[in-house]
């Protein structure tokens, strides 16, 4: 093996983020880069099975490929879940083995599933059952005082033996007790190293890479054959999302194809009638406009564009005109000459 196929479906991935990656990130992140494999927030079983289905989990086709992620632990749940998430049209169902809040640890999902690979595992069997689309696990290399070799390893060839399609390692530990989820994303040290040898070990699994990963060039670096063997992706999110214009190099720099636009200013046009579309539906501007606001860091005007976003594009009548008087607002110099 010489490189990562280009053609693989998990070679460049937006992480699930909790309150960040909704349907209107995902929409603007689309314009950005046609091949990202984009996820929802974590959903949990409870709410897909119960909750109002359209409002949590709908999402525009534009989005695709786009993944669905679900929070729970009872195999026939996750399986019911698995099933709605398929006939609503997503490419995939992942599994959340890596969340540390206390919310997840007290409905035993999440990282303490690190724990239980047995458990994981009928999981996942379940799903596979349920569902013809793929069926992954987003995990951390363990938690607490776990053996982080011992502990990725049983939860690896559990899920192997129950059919994963692929897993995406968080590449630390989760302190489920003394660190806040917050803490949890900066202060457990990382440990690629770890990932790769995974990878190595089982070199016919499909094996993404998350945490940590700043830049492409660095996610690029990760991709990398080690010893003959090359992860199959590299999973960004807080990068991403507080530096969205980094997406507009992942088509041509990770799979040799030319971006969807040229440029950030492109990207706001290019996204305008999506927002147009849901304005009319009383969608507020701000609600969208959030995802946006570190488009243009590194410009001159970044910062009172910004400012403009998040003071007029939060009242009730904020619309197009908002956005293009902040946008007005921003040097079209490129960053790396504003720098």
């Amino acid at each position: 093996m010489t490189d990562t196929a280009p053609s693989s479906p998990w070679r460049f991935s937006v992480a699930p983020m909790m309150d960040w990656t909704d349907r209107h990130c995902r929409a603007f992140h689309r314009i950005l880069s046609a091949r990202a494999l984009l996820y929802t927030e974590m959903v949990t079983t409870g709410a897909v099975l119960h909750g109002p289905r359209e409002r949590l989990i709908g999402f525009d086709a534009a989005e695709h490929p786009v993944a669905i992620q679900l929070g729970g632990s009872d195999p026939g749940d996750l399986a019911a879940a698995a099933r709605i998430a398929e006939e609503f049209g997503y490419r995939e169902v992942n599994l959340n083995v890596g969340c540390p809040s206390d919310r997840v640890q007290d409905g035993r999902f999440g990282a303490c599933l690190m724990r239980e690979p047995g458990l994981v595992a009928e999981c996942v069997a379940a799903m596979k059952a349920a569902v013809s689309v793929p069926v992954t696990v987003k995990c951390r290399i363990g938690v607490d005082d776990q053996d982080p070799e011992a502990a990725l390893d049983a939860l690896t060839a559990a899920v192997r033996a129950a059919g994963v399609d692929a897993l995406i390692v968080h590449a630390r530990k989760a302190w489920l007790k003394g660190l806040s989820p917050k803490e949890n994303r900066d202060i457990p040290p990382l440990d690629y190293s770890r990932v790769h040898r995974l990878k190595r070990a089982n070199p016919d699994l499909p094996i993404a890479l998350n945490g940590g990963l700043q830049d492409l060039a660095i996610a690029a670096a990760e991709l990398a054959p080690r010893d003959g063997i090359a992860l199959d992706g590299v999973m960004l999110g807080r990068a991403a999302y507080a530096e969205p214009a980094l997406l507009l190099g992942v088509d041509p720099e990770l799979f040799g194809e030319l971006a969807p636009v040229t440029d950030p200013f492109a990207a706001i046009e290019a996204y305008a009638p999506y927002i147009a579309k849901r304005l009319q539906e009383g969608v507020r501007l701000h609600t969208m406009t959030r995802h946006m606001l570190g488009l243009f860091n590194g410009r001159p005007g970044a910062r009172p564009y910004r400012r403009h976003l998040s003071v007029a594009g939060t009242r009730p009548d904020a619309g197009l005109d908002t956005l293009r008087e902040a946008v007005a607002l921003v040097s079209r110099e490129p960053a790396s000459a504003a720098a």
